[in-house]
């Protein structure tokens, strides 16, 4: 058996067949001939899908690995304030895969680490600079708002410009709609719909 296909398990049926036609010249007739080509293709195809799984187990360990690399103080300590910026382009650059490929291989996966189980997506997020000139992730800038809505007065809640100088006290200058576009993604309304009487 020629096929180099050590991940199968090839029958003992098919090497009794593969043998008797090659080594009988009178027992090559064109429905062994056509058998054997259908289990050869039906091997092939087999083989093929292996090999696919087994490079997508590849991209996702390379990916996952890149991801840990960059992202270890996180890894180590749970801090969310840790987490730095990262986008898929950064990944794609350190593993030498295409964007698309690192989107699609962080797409719908998850990771279980000791501090919970994370979609694959929550490591990736913009980088932004403060006054300092210091980088530091969107995911820093929605903590704070989070923050900073939960322990505000409900009966005079703080709006979006009100925010904006809170995060600019902090350091961080950030436009009125990006503060908005953040509270959005986090699922909180606008200030006149958190006013509690």
């Amino acid at each position: 058996n020629n096929s180099n296909i050590p991940a199968l398990r090839i029958s003992r049926n098919y090497n009794e067949m593969l043998s008797d036609y090659t080594g009988n010249k009178a027992n090559q007739t064109r429905e062994k001939r056509d058998a054997l080509l259908f289990i050869k293709q039906k091997i092939d195809a087999a083989q093929s899908f292996i090999n696919a799984i087994q490079q997508r187990q590849q991209t996702l360990l390379t990916t996952m690995q890149a991801i840990l690399d960059r992202q270890q103080e996180f890894f180590l300590t749970g801090d969310e304030s840790r987490l730095r910026p990262m986008i898929l382009r950064d990944i794609a650059e350190q593993t030498g895969y295409d964007i698309s490929t690192i989107s699609r291989a962080t797409s719908n996966k998850y990771v279980q680490t000791q501090c919970g189980i994370y979609p694959l997506k929550y490591f990736f997020s913009e980088s932004m600079q403060n006054e300092s000139g210091e980088e530091f992730s969107s995911r820093e800038i929605k903590k704070i708002l989070q923050e900073s809505i939960a322990n505000e007065d409900k009966r005079t809640p703080l709006t979006d410009d009100k925010l904006c100088e809170l995060l600019k006290e902090q350091g961080y200058t950030i436009a009125r709609r990006t503060v908005a576009k953040y509270r959005e993604q986090l699922g909180l309304p606008v200030a006149r719909l958190r006013k509690v009487i």
